[in-house]
């Protein structure tokens, strides 16, 4: 039987791995961070907090909001949402980037970097990594976005 096109795609299949370990890890994240929550008792939405106790936990923990400051390890809070404001992003210009024929070997090098940025980016959170590894994490991560994004705008201006 014939596969599908995109499954003939080396660089949009090299693309399809690491997406899915950054879904992966953003899932881990959130598991993680519904855990804690739980733990401590601090909900917010009032409607979790009268399924696991009542409204007096529907507030906002000292610890809860440590961690959007980076803190203490429940740090995933903050981490999450920095995940999705920048692996969204990669998703999208990861799936335009690899219609545009690129070299499967640099193809995957940026996607390689940017995986490897963010999953560094996560662990600098959760441990407290001395400064700069958390943003040297996230710079070296935006680089192939830069890139991909550089090169779809290239791609892409004759059609302007």
């Amino acid at each position: 039987a014939p596969s599908p096109k995109m499954m003939e795609n080396t660089v949009f299949m090299s693309f399809t791995f690491y997406s899915t370990i950054l879904i992966l890890k953003m899932y881990v994240v959130a598991i993680i961070t519904g855990q804690v929550r739980l733990r401590k008792k601090a909900f917010a939405n009032p409607e979790d907090a009268l399924r696991n106790g009542g409204l007096q936990y529907y507030r906002e923990d000292p610890d809860v909001e440590r961690c959007r400051r980076r803190n203490n390890l429940i740090s995933l809070f903050r981490a999450h949402r920095n995940d999705m404001e920048n692996i969204f992003p990669f998703l999208f210009l990861g799936a335009i980037y690899s219609l545009l024929d690129p070299s499967p070997a640099v193809a995957r090098i940026h996607f390689f970097i940017f995986c490897a940025g963010r999953i560094v980016h996560t662990i600098a959170y959760l441990l407290q990594l001395k400064a700069p590894t958390r943003s040297v994490a996230y710079s070296v991560a935006q680089l192939p976005c830069f890139s991909m994004a550089l090169q779809i705008l290239l791609a892409a201006t004759p059609y302007w």
